[in-house]
């Protein structure tokens, strides 16, 4: 629990960091922050391991997976801002991770399951594939926020804080091509490896899921051939990912925190 607490705090460190940074237009002192993120992430990590090599199985229950993608979409984050000027995502990311953290702490885990090594690929796909995606569902609401500010000529410290409009998009763009694929490997995975993958209490998984991926495809098809950009690609990444939430988490939720099943 005390590592715990320290990564929480250290999330909640780090995002204070880049609002500060950001409030006051600073350029320096980017180590500090992210020294921090990666501090949390890291300890983040070994909470997951302490307690898997503890109970002698990998847990991938539903606040386990909620905590695993908070991690991910924190890692992604951090690499992101190491890279560029995308700080400003940590201001949501690390509060969320920080949250999903607390909520595995408390939930107590659950007794790990003898899972297939092709059954646990489909899982750590879906997983990846979720923390990629929700990264560029808030990537989205970024680009949004910024071309709102433009049209409306509010030139506040959030909007400034942003890359140029230009950098954004091929962000959410290249990141929703990874999402992607992961996703079609998380699809193909579940199809070949998992047994009775379209079987009753998946079913309503399975079709949100391949929803999902399809209307993440027409929009990067859109982008590729017609150009889709602003306002439309906001809108398809953001219902994508509603999606790709109510079968993921949604199903997640109602079959292992409802019904009691595994």
């Amino acid at each position: 629990m005390p590592i715990v607490l320290i990564a929480a705090l250290l999330y909640l460190l780090a995002a204070w960091l880049v609002m500060r940074r950001l409030r006051i237009q600073r350029a320096a002192g980017a180590g500090y922050w992210l020294l921090t993120a990666l501090s949390a992430v890291v300890l983040h990590g070994l909470v997951h391991y302490l307690r898997w090599r503890a109970t002698g199985g990998v847990d991938l229950h539903f606040f386990s997976a909620l905590s695993l993608v908070g991690l991910g979409m924190a890692t992604l984050t951090t690499l992101y801002a190491a890279t560029g000027r995308m700080g400003a995502l940590g201001v949501v990311v690390y509060p969320l991770a920080a949250l999903s953290l607390l909520a595995y702490a408390l939930s107590g885990g659950s007794p790990p399951r003898d899972i297939d090594w092709r059954v646990e690929l489909h899982a750590w796909l879906a997983l990846l594939a979720y923390a990629t995606l929700a990264v560029a569902a808030l990537l989205a609401i970024m680009l949004w926020v910024q071309e709102r500010a433009l049209r409306r000529r509010e030139f506040h410290a959030w909007p400034r804080a942003l890359p140029p409009l230009t950098e954004l998009e091929s962000l959410l763009f290249r990141t929703l091509w990874v999402g992607f694929v992961l996703l079609g490997a998380t699809l193909l995975t579940g199809i070949v490896f998992v047994q009775d993958f379209f079987a009753q209490h998946l079913l309503h998984k399975s079709v949100l899921s391949i929803l999902s991926w399809m209307v993440f495809g027409v929009l990067l098809v859109g982008r590729s051939r017609y150009g889709w950009r602003g306002a439309k690609a906001v809108r398809l990444t953001l219902v994508a990912m509603a999606l790709l939430v109510l079968a993921f988490f949604g199903s997640k939720f109602v079959l292992e925190l409802v019904l009691q099943r595994t």
